[in-house]
């Protein structure tokens, strides 16, 4: 039995996030009904749909209908879950609106994953990728040759949304379990896209600059060899670096060469081409030096390290022949994920019996308040995993060593990754130190690393000792390959996957692949680790027990590349990229207006039509929607665009019912009205940095709202106050700080130096 069994959901979603975050749920045992319109999901011919909507049951009906609507109420009656991706306005005429419906059923949870936001005229558009990054700017901040915004071939920000999805329905169900009551839960567009690449800016520090394709740090970088094959160098963090040049025989020139930027790239650039990729591979990984080639995604989902391990799996359509996708992305010891197999069409509901009223006081409390997390995750995928868990309510601990996390820094992106936690010092080399924290463990519910595979066990805080002193413990661990085969003990860094596992050669083509500016699989894994905690979480309510969760970048790879990977006989291709890729098609990119960038998705004949008449075109609709992203239309296009304002432009075209959108840059999106309207960002203030803007949030709860309530902690800066609230006597918080194996607040020790 696994962590969801018993939960039924009614999934009334379309496309990728809605449905995606349902599988989610799904793939833990939740009975799903999907609900589709008589023509079916819009997505049904796309190979990830049969992912996406794997082990429900797909009944369609048409709502507009007296007879099926009642249907549909009927099996929300009976639902614990009803999950909805409508535009604003559209639920409550249907009587499906979350204030309609959780009166009527007090225990139901009414999830709403709206393309966008909540409210104003974006949040209304048909949903389409390419205006929502650009309205987020995740489009002008993706690394480009050119001043241009860049379309993401994967569709990342609704991955995003998919896994908050499933963590923020997954946290209201565990907050039913306590309170009996359910909720109106919303997980929109730009709750998504706060996860995957949420905006901060810190007031006193200049931004960053925009990065180019192949990477701007020659340390972390894409180089080509002398058999013009691509691989990535991912020695982010010093000691690795170093490792580098004196594997290449360069020790002598390290210090010059890690001030000179420039200097190290042309001749990290000029040695790489001397030789074929392979030989550098082979000398580099034997001396621990974090890299990987560049593949194509149909490969490495194909090859023999996904086969090994076990993320692959394969089950029969009747008519497409064998259909293979990626296997859920965490493993749970006690209750596992299990894919029974492909959608099924049915032509009756289930006869679901109403759920009776549960008793229990309403609280309002976080979802997750009362739940304890130690954080050893440094970095982004851990280190992000626990701060999610943080804005949905939990108590997290950042625990450090003297040396502090590799990426610490006073950097927006560490403050972004880390907010909400309280810091601990404590020195795990030490007996002592080792002892109190599985005293701590004792009293916690949740323990999260990313070790490298083995040091767990060599510290003794692996999950048998954690589960000795605290059966009730729920222990996550995350590394780069998995915990089993060859790679289990190799270092990983994000865009090592995104180079093996296709993410690179997909944006941009093999010739020329992009190194991808949203560390998409740190991100990836932060959610769906957060996503499975709260799994476990859920099922530890049913059975008293924790258990282990593994997981690993490799998984989460191929979870934010789903529809991307799904295959089958004769599938069709995957959009192809380019080189500052501006588009999918003449129709769905990107366009310079006189004062700014705009975004136009049109995938219907009357939206093509409308597109032609506001500028003055004469548009056959048909060869205008399967026209080329750099052909003839394309160009005419530019040309009328490039002569009208863009809020006049914009203005015109939505009137008119052609989905369009502005493309912000980072510094227009942070002073945008409609996302401060939506609640995407939120001011708040570091004691040491001054004022900052930050994402506000990954889910909104009705009743029992999260957020955000600690800044970003300094090292061991929360010492003795975490010490003191875990009841340690203060005599012996004072002995263990004299002795090292605790320590205050104080900046990090260099990489280079501990």
């Amino acid at each position: 039995m696994s962590a969801y069994a018993g939960v039924r959901i009614v999934d009334f979603t379309q496309g990728v996030a809605g449905p995606m975050a349902a599988m989610l749920l799904g793939d833990f045992e939740a009975e799903i009904v999907k609900i589709e319109p008589p023509g079916g999901d819009r997505y049904r011919d796309h190979p990830g749909y049969l992912a996406f909507n794997r082990n429900k049951q797909i009944l369609r009906l048409d709502l507009a209908g007296a007879g099926d609507l009642q249907t549909a109420k009927a099996l929300i009656a009976g639902a614990d879950v009803a999950m909805f991706d409508h535009a604003p306005g559209a639920l409550a005429p249907l009587g499906l609106d979350a204030e309609t419906l959780t009166a009527a059923h007090p225990a139901l949870i009414h999830a709403w994953m709206p393309p966008y936001g909540t409210s104003g005229v974006w949040s209304g558009l048909p949903a389409h990728h390419n205006l929502l990054a650009g309205l987020i700017a995740a489009a002008m901040r993706q690394g480009a040759y050119a001043d241009q915004p860049v379309h993401l071939i994967q569709p990342l920000l609704w991955y995003g949304q998919a896994v908050m999805g499933a963590a923020a329905i997954g946290s209201a169900l565990l907050e039913r379990s306590r309170s009996g009551q359910g909720q109106a839960v919303t997980v929109s567009g730009l709750n998504g896209a706060a996860e995957v690449s949420g905006i901060s800016r810190a007031q006193r520090q200049a931004p960053l600059p925009r990065g180019i394709p192949p990477g701007a740090n020659p340390r972390y970088r894409l180089y080509r060899c002398a058999d013009g094959q691509w691989f990535f160098l991912g020695t982010l963090f010093t000691n690795f670096y170093r490792k580098a040049f004196e594997t290449l025989g360069l020790g002598d020139v390290f210090e010059a060469m890690e001030i000179d930027m420039v200097a190290a790239r042309d001749l990290l650039t000029e040695i790489f081409a001397t030789r074929p990729r392979q030989e550098w591979l082979e000398v580099l990984q034997a001396n621990d030096v974090p890299c990987a080639p560049v593949l194509d995604r149909e490969d490495w989902f194909a090859g023999e390290t996904v086969r090994e391990a076990g993320l692959r799996l394969a089950f029969q359509h009747p008519e497409l022949g064998e259909v293979a996708m990626p296997a859920p992305p965490a493993r749970l010891s006690a209750t596992p994920a299990r894919v029974k197999g492909l959608g099924q069409p049915i032509s009756e509901p289930p006869r679901w019996e109403p759920r009776p009223t549960r008793s229990g006081k309403p609280g309002r409390a976080a979802p997750l308040a009362g739940v304890r997390v130690l954080n050893l995750g440094t970095v982004i995928a851990g280190a992000y995993a626990g701060t999610i868990l943080a804005n949905l309510g939990a108590e997290v601990i950042k625990i450090e060593g003297p040396e502090g996390d590799p990426f610490r820094s006073d950097g927006v992106g560490f403050l972004a990754y880390n907010r909400g936690c309280r810091g601990l010092g404590l020195d795990l080399k030490q007996a002592d130190a080792r002892a109190l924290f599985l005293e701590l463990a004792q009293s916690s519910d949740v323990v999260i690393d990313n070790y490298r595979l083995g040091v767990r066990a060599r510290l003794g805080i692996d999950y048998p000792a954690l589960k000795a002193i605290n059966p009730r413990i729920i222990s996550c661990s995350i590394n780069a390959y998995g915990d089993t085969g060859p790679r289990a003990a190799r270092p990983g860094f994000d865009p090592l996957l995104q180079s093996e596992g296709g993410m690179q050669s997909g944006q941009s083509g093999a010739e020329h692949p992009t190194l991808i500016t949203i560390p998409v699989n740190d991100v990836a894994t932060a959610g769906s680790v957060t996503a499975a905690v709260v799994a476990a979480l859920n099922a530890r309510e049913r059975t008293g027990e924790g258990q282990e969760i593994l997981t690993s970048l490799m998984a989460s790879s191929l979870l934010f590349q789903l529809q991307e990977v799904t295959t089958y006989p004769g599938r069709p291709p995957n959009t192809p990229g380019e080189i500052d890729c501006i588009g999918a098609s003449a129709l769905e990119r990107y366009y310079l207006c006189a004062d700014g960038w705009i975004g136009i998705a049109c995938g219907a004949p009357d939206e093509a039509r409308a597109l032609g008449r506001v500028l003055g075109l004469e548009l056959d609709p048909a060869e205008a929607l399967s026209a080329a992203r750099d052909g003839d239309l394309a160009r005419t296009l530019e040309t009328a665009f490039v002569a009208r304002p863009r809020a006049e432009t914009l203005h015109a075209l939505v009137a008119a019912g052609v989905p369009a959108a502005p493309v912000l840059r980072s510094a227009e999106a942070l002073e945008d009205e409609w996302l401060w309207d939506n609640g995407f960002f939120q001011p708040w203030e570091h004691p040491r940095l001054g004022p900052l803007i930050g994402i506000r949030a990954f889910a909104e709860f009705a009743r029992t709202p999260g957020g955000y309530h600690l800044p970003t902690p300094d090292l061991g800066e929360h010492s003795r106050e975490v010490l003191d609230a875990f009841g340690v006597p203060r005599e012996r918080i004072e002995a263990l700080i004299a002795s090292g194996a605790v320590f205050e607040a104080r900046q990090p020790v260099p990489l280079e130096s501990a």
